[in-house]
């Protein structure tokens, strides 16, 4: 099924405002204290203007409620629920980002600077996690290739690796490194990095970033599963070989450094072929998955003749 975009679509267009704030006041009156606060952030914080995207699909967001309390952050917990519970012991102002390696202007960027000047949209893009679960979230971004550009790559330079904050006193998860090693770590090709699909988001639904979802600052490629597009981001390198990721580091049989989503080759342990969309309903019909997670006409290019199974 080819995936209709369309330039005149916005989150308001399907979701009202209202409604997904009335939702969190019904929260505090339903006994869902811890999700009711974590959602207050977002709820009470800084409109940005966002004009619409040519990029958007027009499939229905997914509520604020999905989005924010259903989440992967291991530096908050293992459960979908622990970073709704926790985040908000994280401080993101002041943030700084560090640009390094083979760039022409490197240095330490401060937030401001890095969204001064940038055209903020609206992306409303699907997410497909490796998990076989989906969302539908009205991210509020820029492209990532906007940055790129403005630092000055230098010829040589081929990827683009990224590194999440590093803050245990605020990132309980971090306390402990059974899960997983930290900082957090990803990658891309200097390409993949350039497409125009790959943003750097700072808010959703209209607004700042909940914390639960990366703030202030973090990648969303959607073509990609989920744990690709990096949260809370620190640091941005550009190399001339393939950095290290975490999840690949971490179990190389099962996650690949590009991890494309695609339904044709399952994950060891499960199926890849459909998916199950937050907010559906338990017993909801579970969804075909897409190659490139519906995004291949903006993508596919990008890999040529290169065999997608063996770079899972």
């Amino acid at each position: 099924m080819r995936t209709r975009f369309k330039n005149d679509m916005g989150y308001s267009d399907v979701t009202p405002k209202s409604a997904w704030l009335n939702r969190r006041d019904l929260l505090k009156g339903a006994g869902g204290a811890s999700i009711a606060a974590s959602l207050a952030g977002i709820a009470d914080g800084a409109v940005l203007e966002a004009s619409k995207s040519i990029y958007s699909t027009d499939e229905d967001p997914n509520d604020l409620e999905d989005i924010t309390s259903y989440n992967n952050f291991y530096e908050f917990g293992t459960g979908k629920g622990d970073p709704a519970r926790y985040a908000g012991e994280l401080t993101t102002k002041p943030w700084s980002v560090v640009v390094d390696g083979m760039v022409g202007r490197p240095g330490t960027y401060a937030y401001e600077d890095i969204v001064s000047g940038v055209a903020l949209e609206e992306r409303i893009y699907r997410l497909r996690c490796v998990e076989a679960w989906s969302m539908v979230v009205p991210w509020i971004g820029f492209e990532l290739s906007e940055l790129l550009k403005r630092v000055e790559p230098s010829p040589g330079a081929k990827f683009v690796a990224f590194e999440t904050l590093v803050r245990p006193e605020e990132m309980r998860g971090q306390k402990s490194s059974f899960v997983l090693e930290w900082p957090y770590r990803e990658g891309l090709r200097l390409d993949e990095a350039m497409n125009p699909l790959a943003i750097l988001a700072v808010g959703l639904y209209g607004e700042e970033m909940p914390n639960q979802n990366g703030a202030p600052i973090r990648l969303v490629v959607p073509w990609k599963y989920g744990f690709k597009s990096i949260k809370s981001i620190v640091r941005i390198t550009l190399t001339d070989f393939q950095p290290p990721t975490t999840w690949n580091m971490q179990a190389p049989g099962e996650y690949g450094f590009y991890s494309n989503v695609n339904p044709n080759v399952d994950h060891p342990r499960w199926s890849q072929a459909s998916e199950r969309r937050v907010g559906s309903g338990l017993f909801a019909r579970r969804m075909e998955t897409r190659m490139f997670n519906g995004y291949e006409e903006y993508v596919a290019e990008l890999y040529g003749d290169m065999d997608l199974r063996a770079n899972y």
